[in-house]
């Protein structure tokens, strides 16, 4: 569990730094080449940064031990502040629509300089390269927080190729005066905020089911079930729910023993299995173990 969690701040401290660079390079780049949708990437860039503390926050919080009033220890944190990085998201979303939409009802704007298609195709690369370590790592360690925040890197990503089509356009309408190519960027802004917006809507659902403890469906939780089946002592398996908590699982148990056993030996049986599991599959916090007798 604690190498998890060092693992998961290594990933979130990457890409608050990455971010940060990126958010004064565009926001730079944005005002040197006269740039509006570099502008507005940055300050997407600069929400990124601010998911992440909350990723940091979250998980801090998420591995405190278990207490009095959280028997079960804390792991939700992470779903909350998973979803606070979704609402992040549609905010930035919807005030991206509101700027583009502006633009599209304004005065014909200026078409920005190569500087800033250079600077898009940069934060396009860095972006995705964070999204799949973030999303690797997020994965490896069942932490919604983490898999949240790298789909937000994925969204800036997805609103730098908007803007790169964008930019492009603009450069093109005014190389060619072409009036209607002038609006592209503005276009490509509305499509990213879209985006940007049921990214954050869907980050939002799935945290949320977690948050109800979603029981995991019968073939995600086979593992469990093929590890119980090799533990001495146990007859059947009666029931088995494996129930989400954050990042990690809690399952709860009941399996069939030799009626005839001593109390001491049942208890055995059931002290091993909970060590057996919890021993091979790192994500289990607790295991509540219920032992009903079993005829030949």
């Amino acid at each position: 569990m604690r190498n998890n969690k060092q693992q998961i701040i290594i990933a979130t401290w990457i890409g608050i730094i990455v971010n940060g660079l990126l958010t004064v390079m565009k926001g730079i780049g944005g005002v040197l080449a006269g740039s509006k949708a570099l502008i507005a990437d940055a300050f997407h860039s600069a929400s990124d940064i601010v998911s992440s503390i909350v990723v940091l926050l979250g998980v801090k919080i998420a591995n405190k031990p278990p207490d009095e009033e959280h028997p079960y220890g804390h792991g939700k944190a992470e779903n909350i502040a998973s979803n606070i990085v979704a609402l992040l998201l549609i905010v930035v979303g919807i005030e991206l629509s509101i700027s583009s939409i502006k633009v599209l009802f304004g005065e014909r704007p200026p078409a920005p300089a190569g500087l800033a298609l250079v600077i898009l195709l940069i934060s396009i690369i860095i972006k995705e390269i964070l999204f799949r370590y973030k999303y690797y790592v997020g994965t490896k360690y069942r932490s919604a927080a983490l898999i949240s925040d790298a789909w937000h890197h994925r969204s800036d990503s997805l609103s730098s190729i908007a803007a790169l089509f964008g930019v492009g356009a603009s450069m093109i309408g005014e190389h060619f005066n072409l009036s209607y190519l002038i609006y592209g960027d503005a276009l490509a802004g509305i499509v990213v905020a879209v985006i940007v917006i049921k990214v954050g809507y869907q980050l939002a659902k799935e945290a949320s089911i977690v948050m109800l403890e979603k029981v995991l469906k019968k073939e995600e939780a086979e593992e469990y079930r093929n590890t119980v089946r090799n533990i001495k002592g146990i007859e059947q398996i009666d029931q088995l729910y494996a129930r989400t908590h954050g990042s990690y699982v809690v399952i709860d148990i009941k399996v069939g023993v030799n009626q005839h056993l001593s109390i001491k030996a049942g208890h055995d049986i059931a002290k091993n299995l909970k060590h057996t599991l919890m021993k091979e599959h790192t994500e289990v916090a607790d295991v509540l173990v219920h032992l009903n007798p079993h005829k030949k």
